[in-house]
């Protein structure tokens, strides 16, 4: 039998439906954090590599969503993988990211973890989390976080940080700063000893005691009286307790991804994608074009879809539940949702095809493939008809839309 003071439990922040609005028009249909990725839902990734954690009791997702809009997949995901999964809604106010852990704190502690993992949803990485575990054991801090070096140019838009070359120690944090400090940047996943329910307790009597109020970045600057119960994991507890052996790194030499558009997932898709060769290799379809369809690379097909023997599959595809793709059709590097029909010799490139949308005969969908800009990947929301020989090309069509004309770098209200 484990002794209490052996478990470890996962949180995993799962946003809410105001952050959203960047993941436009596929968030219209389904949470952000249910979006397929590789076949899967985007939170499932982070769920799946929690399960290597030794001794997990139990994982939470705290979010602003309904609870309904988790329901059926906190429940079948428990199941499947025999791990209690719960989901936790805030109370509507803003706590800010450590402010929403502490607001669940009892929760969190009700098994007597002796360690916290935290992680947010909208990261794509190999989640190394044993071996960040067994780094933070042998540093002895507060807390350990997950660091990437990026390129100089992107590392302002992420929080920058610098550590000890030999200690790893976290000496100085700073979040998305004007000017260069580093390219060592937080990816948004750490773990913590139960000290850090004190460390935030003593930020909020902190401000209780002095009165506080915050420089807000908008339009313009302005100051505002902020709740003494809002506190960020960033600004109000990494960047103070830098420097006093209080927090350390762990660095990954392996893929990182902000997921912040729909963009971004298409590339997301293909790492994990990627990913499933040395992990779940019996999620990756094949076929060499015979029988079945021919498979190139890495692609993933739901095992209700029905693709044509002549049709051409890949790389970096995934095909989800009851899609049919017709003869003679090309996919590549691109996600396609439930329901959709792809009707012969029609191709698809760099492009999401929403949910029950149908591409006609000879038809195209199509992007440049360009991740970070606004039209490099078409994306085709729900119930979107393209017809015969139509030509979409780095647009953006909103759900229930008929296209009977070519369009190109649009944006189809």
């Amino acid at each position: 039998m484990e002794s209490s003071e052996e478990k470890v439990v996962a949180v995993i922040m799962v946003g809410g439906p105001t952050k959203g609005t960047r993941f436009r028009p596929l968030s219209f249909n389904t949470p952000e954090p249910l979006f397929p990725l590789a076949g899967q839902p985007m939170v499932h990734h982070p769920i799946s590599a929690c399960t290597r954690i030794p001794n997990l009791a139990q994982i939470f997702l705290i979010g602003f969503y309904e609870e309904r809009e988790f329901a059926l997949y906190v429940s079948s995901i428990s199941n499947e993988l025999r791990v209690p999964v719960r989901y936790l809604k805030e109370d509507g106010k803003p706590h800010g990211s450590a402010g929403g852990l502490y607001y669940f704190r009892d929760l969190i502690m009700e098994d007597n973890p002796s360690h916290i993992f935290v992680l947010n949803c909208d990261v794509c990485c190999n989640f190394p989390l044993p071996e960040m575990l067994d780094a933070h054991k042998r540093y002895g801090g507060m807390g350990t976080l997950l660091v990437i070096k990026v390129s100089a140019e992107s590392a302002n838009q992420f929080g920058e940080l610098v550590a000890d070359p030999i200690t790893k120690e976290l000496l100085h944090y700073t979040e998305k700063p004007e000017t260069f400090v580093s390219d060592l940047i937080n990816c948004g996943v750490y773990i913590f000893t139960p000290d850090i329910f004190r460390a935030i307790q003593d930020v909020s009597t902190h401000r209780e005691d002095r009165g506080y109020s915050i420089l807000m970045l908008t339009s313009s600057f302005y100051r505002t009286t902020i709740p003494s119960d809002f506190v960020r994991l960033d600004q109000d507890i990494l960047s103070p307790l830098a420097g006093k052996k209080q927090f350390y790194t762990y660095e990954t030499m392996n893929f990182w991804e902000q997921i912040k558009t729909p963009g971004m997932s298409l590339k997301c898709s293909a790492l994990y994608l990627a990913q499933f060769r040395s992990i779940s290799p019996h999620l990756l379809a094949n076929g060499d074009g015979n029988k079945s369809a021919k498979i190139i690379g890495d692609v993933y097909v739901h095992p209700s879809a029905k693709v044509h023997p002549t049709a051409k599959i890949g790389p970096n595809v995934s095909i989800s539940a009851n899609v049919r793709v017709g003869a003679g059709a090309r996919l590549i590097s691109s996600i396609v949702l439930d329901d959709v029909e792809i009707k012969e010799n029609a191709v698809v490139l760099h492009s999401i095809v929403g949910w029950k949308s149908s591409l006609g005969k000879w038809a195209r969908v199509q992007a440049d493939g360009d991740y970070n800009s606004k039209l490099g990947v078409t994306i085709l929301g729900e119930a979107v008809t393209v017809e015969d020989e139509v030509v979409v090309t780095n647009s953006i069509i909103l759900p229930n839309k008929t296209l009977n004309v070519s369009v190109q770098d649009e944006i189809i209200l």
